[in-house]
């Protein structure tokens, strides 16, 4: 119970606060942490564990991903902010293709199912261990520590202020993705929390001082995240709720109340 509120916690915090920070870097709405590959990275080295054996779901998942963080931050360095979006969406699509081979050759159903039922997002920590968890919060405090220390340039550079160079980018990717990976590799792919929740925070807070959306959008996360564990684990029902599923259900009424009146 107290480890699941755990991740709760660290999870509200560090997809918001990835996703915000790619915003800034790409000065772009639609910036968020799985759109570079990230996501479909973590799937697939989850897929590759949970089939083979080799290693746990979590260090799976975060080798694959530091592989993806490793070629993202090296195309960073030769390509415009505007083709690295369009990278990403390519790359991400053919990792992503590479997961779904992987998990229809899966050799047991019950494999299969353990596999989707972390890649739909849970705070069960099934099959978790004590490492997992210590080595998910050091990440956490690295990718964490990264962003407070990084606001200042940050800042200036989503205003125009400053142009980051290539290598700051590409140092700054893998910081988030050490921030996003803390959480993914222990919970699942959790949506709309890193893409939603910042664009949120930026239409109530008019501010480009990124760290106040820092502190609102981590608290719209563990808030939203909160309100949808204690729904899929005390009022679901009767039925199993996924919690990437449930929190964009849930959420998609405040984000409708919020565009519509920023519209106006």
């Amino acid at each position: 119970m107290l480890l699941s509120l755990l991740y709760v916690l660290l999870s509200g915090i560090a997809l918001p606060v990835g996703g915000i920070q790619m915003q800034y870097l790409w000065r772009n709405q639609l910036g968020d942490v799985y759109s570079l590959g990230l996501g479909s990275a973590a799937c697939l080295g989850a897929a590759a564990a949970t089939m083979s054996g080799w290693c746990s779901l979590t260090v799976g998942s975060f080798v694959c991903t530091l592989i993806c963080t490793i070629i993202c931050f090296f195309v960073t360095l030769r390509v415009s902010t505007q083709n690295l979006i369009t990278f990403g969406i390519i790359f991400g699509t053919f990792i992503g293709s590479l997961g779904t081979i992987v998990v229809t050759n899966a050799p047991t159903g019950d494999l299969l199912k353990q596999y989707y039922l972390w890649g739909a997002a849970n705070f069960h920590l099934e099959g978790v261990t004590t490492g997992d968890i210590f080595f998910s919060l050091a990440l956490f405090a690295l990718g964490f520590a990264a962003a407070l220390g990084s606001h200042r340039d940050l800042t200036r550079h989503f205003n125009g202020e400053i142009e980051l160079p290539a290598w700051r980018k590409a140092v700054a990717l893998t910081m988030i993705m050490f921030l996003v990976t803390s959480a993914v590799s222990i919970c699942g792919t959790i949506g709309f929390i890193s893409l939603g929740v910042p664009n949120l925070s930026r239409i109530m807070c008019k501010s480009t001082d990124i760290r106040k959306h820092y502190l609102l959008s981590s608290a719209m996360g563990v808030g939203l995240l909160l309100i949808t564990y204690i729904v899929v684990e005390y009022v679901n029902f009767g039925i199993y709720l996924p919690v990437s599923a449930t929190m964009a259900i849930i959420a998609l009424p405040l984000t409708v109340f919020l565009f519509t009146r920023n519209n106006k």
